[in-house]
């Protein structure tokens, strides 16, 4: 069966590179810009991961992804982002809320491990 991944992103060029990619490994990917249109897809549909920046133009990623885990909350999340946190703090602060923390310099073929291993998980 085909998992179905949200990926939250207001960067247009990294929405399109990631949706892309997992499309290429068999991925459902539904693509979205802001927090309301991710909220709007996490009550639609079921989804197997959820992937969200932690910096974005509408709202905080943190807080978006508690929202989204308030409606999927059985549905893992990973926060991809640019922002760079030490490992550790990540862990204590993040890792309560959410399955990973990933930078988005992670190169894609580790970005698919780490989905892989949070979706069979």
């Amino acid at each position: 069966m085909t998992k179905t991944i949200l990926h939250l992103d207001d960067e247009k060029d990294i929405r399109e590179l990631l949706a892309s990619f997992l499309r290429t490994k068999g991925y459902r990917v539904v693509s979205v810009a802001t927090p309301a249109e991710a909220l709007a897809v996490a009550r639609r549909e079921l989804l197997d991961l959820i992937i969200t920046d932690l910096q974005l133009d509408e709202a905080d990623g943190l807080d978006t992804a508690e929202r989204l885990k308030s409606i999927q909350t059985d549905t893992p999340i990973i926060i991809l982002t640019g922002v760079l946190i030490s490992p550790g703090v990540a862990q204590e602060t993040i890792g309560q809320k959410v399955a990973l923390y990933l930078e988005k310099t992670t190169p894609l073929s580790k970005i698919h491990e780490a989905i892989v291993q949070t979706i069979v998980a």
